[in-house]
């Protein structure tokens, strides 16, 4: 059984007093944790205090962005390079850059390359809209930003995909677990296709979309699934903890029963 991943993307919340608070209330109550990788990804400003709180704990640090060039003239933008002393992970295509601020698949194709050159694992963002998904066409929009973000990687190592239907992100409406298994069957048979059957097996797949401690048992009981990509929740320590919790104690189920 793989391990089960939980990561927190706090997006543009919390300045660096707020998340120090945060992490340390996080970090009392998930010490004992072991088959849970436990990822935190706060915003630029507060990565470093992030980074020392974390240091020498369970828990691992990740970036919610990148841009694909090391440097040079590019205002407001920060690079692998400068986080990579940082950061364990990046969070790379997320929904709300795809659709507030224009990231083609292309683009986000150059950030996976300059993320992979600096050794940053990867969580990609892949997930239709709910026009998309009431056309029929989840499938295709699906393949078409693995396939187009993917193209100029070689081999699939260090990149986690997270499957997160637009319409079901911070709605507090989850996808069945039924949509969910259909959405990550079609990634598992893209990489398959484009990396082989050892990769496939291989790789972890997240759901991300309103995962809260009421959801995350029914969740992660599909086998498919090998955690969540947390949103709201994961500004609450009370409920990211519990998320964790339930997570671990889901592995130890699992394995006693396999």
């Amino acid at each position: 059984m793989r391990d089960i991943i939980i990561a927190g993307n706090w997006k543009m919340n919390n300045n660096t007093q707020e998340a120090e608070i945060l992490v340390e209330e996080i970090r009392q109550n998930v010490r004992s944790i072991n088959h849970v990788e436990m990822i935190l990804c706060p915003p630029f400003t507060s990565l470093s205090k992030v980074a020392e709180l974390t240091k020498e704990t369970n828990i691992k640090v990740g970036a919610q962005n990148i841009f694909y060039e090391d440097n040079g003239a590019f205002t407001g933008e920060i690079s692998a390079r400068m986080i990579k002393e940082l950061c364990d992970y990046v969070i790379i295509g997320h929904s709300e850059r795809r659709l507030l601020l224009g990231e083609t698949n292309q683009v986000i194709g150059k950030k996976v390359v300059a993320a992979i050159k600096e050794g940053l694992h990867i969580i990609l963002c892949v997930g239709e809209t709910l026009e998309q998904r009431e056309r029929g066409e989840t499938q295709l929009v699906i393949n078409t930003q693995l396939a187009e973000s993917l193209s100029k990687v070689q081999e699939f190592e260090n990149i986690t995909i997270a499957y997160e239907p637009v319409w079901a992100i911070g709605t507090g409406v989850s996808a069945s677990v039924e949509d969910c298994k259909k959405g990550i069957r079609t990634i598992r048979s893209i990489i398959e296709k484009m990396y082989g059957t050892l990769s496939m097996q291989s790789s972890k797949i997240l759901y991300g979309g309103s995962v809260n401690p009421k959801n995350i048992e029914s969740l992660l009981s599909e086998a498919e699934i090998d955690g969540g990509l947390i949103g709201g929740a994961s500004l609450d320590p009370e409920n990211f903890v519990s998320i964790i919790n339930k997570s671990e104690l889901f592995y130890s189920k699992t394995s006693i029963n396999d």
